[in-house]
């Protein structure tokens, strides 16, 4: 399949839209969990966002960024969504990503 960058830009751009909604209507998937069963989580895709505005020269600060992934200041997720990791999810998140 062939198509212009312009198209492919707004198609990824909206596939990135709707994998954001996922993740905000889906507070019960904790990160963790995203971590141990993806690699990535909605920190990674908040970091990602940071990185790549850091690349074009636009002005982004890594509460920004966390804030356009998670739909609210990253502190107001944490406090009302986020659940304390169990036992087993912090070893296997050890054994799959030991440098986390």
């Amino acid at each position: 399949m062939t198509m212009d960058n312009k198209t492919r830009t707004e198609l990824e751009a909206a596939a990135f839209r709707r994998l954001v909604a996922h993740l905000r209507s889906r507070t019960d998937v904790q990160n963790i969990d995203l971590m141990n069963l993806a690699g990535f989580c909605r920190n990674c895709l908040s970091n990602w966002l940071k990185e790549e505005a850091d690349a074009k020269g636009v002005p982004m600060t890594k509460d920004q960024s966390r804030e356009a992934v998670y739909g609210m200041p990253y502190e107001t997720w944490k406090a009302t969504h986020q659940a304390t990791a169990s036992p087993e999810q912090l070893a296997a998140m050890k054994k799959s990503h030991p440098g986390h």
